[in-house]
């Protein structure tokens, strides 16, 4: 059974940038949501949901059957997102990176503040449900994208290192319709020192 990440924190210990209701919602009712479908969607794939991690499977996800691989890409990735999305929040964050990684993102983007407003605008114009991203590549390359819905970036051979949700319910009750005013404060909750060791698992 595929299951949520324990989070290491309280509902209301991310704000004001996310409010408790925004994060119990999210995490108790959405996630969960999707949790109990995917396993309810591979519940005779014994194969499947015995030896693989999420991961395995969204990254090889040409080898699920034609007839639930879109359930799979969905409810998969509404669990696998959700949960690095909520793995990389704490509420007393590292601000900002160092190391191999700020080295990185200097050679690739010119400066972390670059790196930022690459982000934030892509995560703010995305067009309807998604998500932002910065992603390491095939090649060992930063690279920003976004993704439609609950596709993940494992289904295109690129590894996640930073995530912002920007489907409505991660922060309508809060900010309504602004998206950007909730895609800025996101900053003050995210982990550096995660991502830093996500990146360094994947060098």
């Amino acid at each position: 059974m595929f299951n949520k990440i324990e989070l290491g924190y309280k509902y209301g210990e991310l704000e004001p940038y996310i409010d408790a209701l925004t994060l119990e919602t999210h995490y108790a009712k959405h996630l969960q949501t999707y949790v109990n479908n995917l396993n309810d969607l591979l519940k005779d794939y014994d194969e499947i949901k015995g030896s693989k991690t999420l991961e395995d499977i969204l990254s090889n996800i040409n080898n699920i059957p034609e007839s639930i691989r879109q359930g799979v890409i969905n409810q998969g990735g509404g669990v696998e997102n959700h949960n690095f999305y909520f793995s990389i929040l704490s509420p007393s964050p590292k601000k900002a990176p160092d190391g191999k990684l700020l080295e990185a993102i200097n050679n690739k983007f010119g400066s972390f503040e670059e790196m930022k407003e690459k982000i934030n605008k892509a995560s703010i114009a995305h067009f309807g449900s998604g998500w932002g991203w910065l992603v390491i590549d095939e090649n060992k390359e930063l690279e920003v994208i976004t993704t439609t819905n609950q596709n993940s970036p494992l289904s295109i051979n690129k590894k996640p290192l930073l995530t912002i949700d920007v489907w409505e319910h991660a922060y309508y009750l809060k900010y309504k319709n602004v998206r950007a005013d909730y895609v800025k404060n996101i900053w003050n909750v995210i982990d550096w020192s995660k991502i830093e060791k996500i990146y360094e698992s994947y060098i």
